[in-house]
């Protein structure tokens, strides 16, 4: 376990040293960045998502299944459900905001707007720690296959790219709420913490339930699975010009079997 929350600490950290890059771009672009840009970020970032969810969570969670003799489809089914599940219940139990909308969601709250925005996208990194940590604690119980390390590394390396462009998709519009460069930069690099956080503690769970990998592995998927189509795509599509959020999610998506290729 020593070794899966070492790898599994690094490959978060680096997921959430891009965040904190990526919401240094409110130093570098106007005020009053385009939404064109944003809705490409959020593309983006989908198209990563969902084929991270498909080679590095559904098929070994269905491989690692069958190799102990299991029904591949039933744990893949059911923690997928379960991630979906977890996920709808964040949704509408937190508060958070969604700007392109200009909607707020979850229970009523007296907090500010700029910190419901962030609520927002701290939802969205909770799948994506979870993800990274349970991809490193299954390459530590297959210790002697480099192979598996290897797609931890493409996962925790394509979570990391598409965490650049959504740490700008925070920093950006809190900057348009009139916040400070500053502060802007701040909470939207801080708004990446949850990820080293989940990704340490899917590690301590999957070593206590080892007999559940396939259940976890699945379960992180639904849960990616469900902030793509509930928040990430649709807010890629408002408005006119559409088709950049369309080839945003056509990038990730090809970068990240790009990744998974390569390097698995």
């Amino acid at each position: 376990m020593k070794e899966a929350l070492l790898w599994a600490t690094a490959g978060t950290g680096f997921t959430f040293l891009m965040t904190t890059l990526g919401a240094a771009m409110v130093f570098l672009l106007r005020r009053e960045a385009g939404g064109k840009m944003q809705k490409a970020f959020l593309g983006f970032a989908a198209g990563v998502m969902i084929a991270a969810s498909v080679w590095s969570l559904l098929i070994p969670a269905m491989e690692e299944a069958e190799a102990h003799g299991g029904n591949g489809l039933l744990p893949v089914v059911g923690g997928f459900i379960l991630g979906i599940a977890f996920l709808y219940v964040l949704d509408l139990l937190i508060p958070h905001f969604h700007p392109g909308v200009n909607k707020t969601e979850g229970l009523t709250s007296s907090m500010k707007r700029t910190t419901l925005l962030v609520m927002a996208v701290t939802l969205h990194n909770i799948p994506e720690g979870m993800a990274v940590g349970l991809s490193f604690a299954l390459a530590a119980q297959h210790g002697a296959d480099s192979a598996v390390y290897a797609s931890a590394l493409a996962l925790a390396v394509g979570i990391g790219i598409q965490n650049f462009p959504e740490g700008a998709a925070v920093s950006l519009p809190l900057r348009q709420e009139g916040l400070t460069k500053g502060k802007a930069f701040l909470i939207g690099g801080l708004s990446g913490i949850v990820e080293p956080v989940f990704g340490i503690a899917a590690v301590l769970i999957a070593a206590l339930i080892t007999p559940y990998m396939p259940w976890l592995l699945a379960f992180a998927a639904g849960a990616m699975m469900y902030v793509v189509v509930e928040e990430l795509i649709p807010e890629a599509h408002l408005g006119e010009h559409s088709n950049v959020g369309t080839f945003g999610v056509m990038s990730g998506f090809l970068l990240m079997m790009v990744l998974d290729v390569a390097l698995g």
